[in-house]
């Protein structure tokens, strides 16, 4: 546990040097954010705001797994645990690195519309179908998964677990994605999701999660103190997508992808918005919603961004400790 600890405090140092670093050059690049004439109006005054600040979890991640990797096999300390941390590694920078291409189109290149979306789509799937195989055809973890406050197992025949599987992944990307909004919301509500899944990995002694979910929850925090309302930096689709990989890779390798259902509630709620408003519309003409996703309806409500982040943030948090409960 100490050195768990020892692994979030260096990758929220790390993150915190990458981020003075590279958030003036993502500045001086011009690589601002861009907003929609159609958004919140309140949003406007954040144009030009620098982005693709995903870059810098990606970095950190890369160099603290690297660097894990590296100490594990030199001192041959549990070698199959330092190879286990690679694929969760390249599942979450694999995410990532097609929401670097939809933000590097948008704006570095000004191809406003970015990747297409069944280009994006398409990415997504060769990412989340490769980590399934890797699960199934290499790791050889078993198609079982574990259901919440029934606390038993069930195993799913192949053919049902792969779409299955890579339904999850799709979901939670997509749902993260959606939450990243307004200054601080995705980085906030994901970092409390993550921690949830170590501690679970903690209790299940599933050692790479758990120095994995460390990681990634120092890069979190170091990233939010830039994030946070004023925020200096965005993580755009480069970071949102990358956390939703993550998020996923995390409850697939524990078996517990249904234990989403109830952590990642405020994700969730974020995306039957979305799901619910267009359906709505196309049926009647009327919103259900003042905007969605869900954040932008409490902001024309007249909610100031730090209290949905934090309300968000409280309701994660219980949800999250009702998961662990439900284990």
């Amino acid at each position: 546990m100490e050195f768990q600890v020892k692994v979030l405090f260096l990758s929220f140092l790390i993150t915190t040097i990458l981020s003075l670093v590279v958030i003036p050059i993502l500045r001086r690049r011009k690589v601002g954010q861009m907003e929609r004439d159609d958004g919140p109006q309140s949003h406007l005054k954040k144009q030009g705001t620098p982005t693709m600040g995903g870059i810098i979890i990606i970095l950190s991640m890369i160099i603290i797994c690297s660097g894990l990797y590296l100490y594990y096999t030199r001192y041959r300390i549990e070698v199959e645990i330092a190879k286990n941390i690679i694929p969760l590694l390249l599942v979450s920078v694999g995410f990532g690195l097609i929401g670097f291409i939809d933000d590097f189109k948008k704006l570095v290149l000004k191809n406003t519309k970015g990747l297409s979306p069944t280009a994006k789509m398409i990415g997504l799937l060769i990412v989340a179908v490769g980590y399934t195989v890797y699960l199934t055809n290499v790791l050889h973890i078993g198609t079982d998964i574990y259901i919440p406050f029934i606390k038993t197992s069930i195993t799913l025949p192949i053919w049902v677990y792969i779409p299955f599987a890579i339904f999850v992944m799709l979901a939670t990307t997509n749902a993260i994605n959606l939450t990243d909004g307004i200054d601080g919301l995705s980085s906030s509500v994901t970092t409390i999701i993550l921690t949830c899944l170590t501690v679970i990995a903690i209790i299940f002694d599933c050692k790479e999660v758990t120095l994995f979910g460390s990681a990634l929850s120092g890069a979190c925090l170091g990233f939010l103190l830039f994030n946070l309302y004023p925020s200096k930096v965005m993580m755009g689709d480069t970071g949102s997508l990358m956390l939703g990989g993550a998020v996923a890779a995390m409850a697939l390798y524990l078996k517990m992808p249904l234990l989403l259902v109830i952590i990642a509630l405020i994700p969730i709620l974020e995306t039957l918005s979305v799901m619910i408003q267009v359906a709505h519309f196309k049926r009647t003409g009327n919103r259900v919603f003042k905007m969605a996703p869900l954040h932008h309806h409490f902001e024309l409500s007249g909610w100031k961004e730090n209290r949905i982040v934090s309300v968000f943030s409280v309701i994660t948090l219980v949800v999250c400790v009702v998961g662990l409960l439900s284990i």
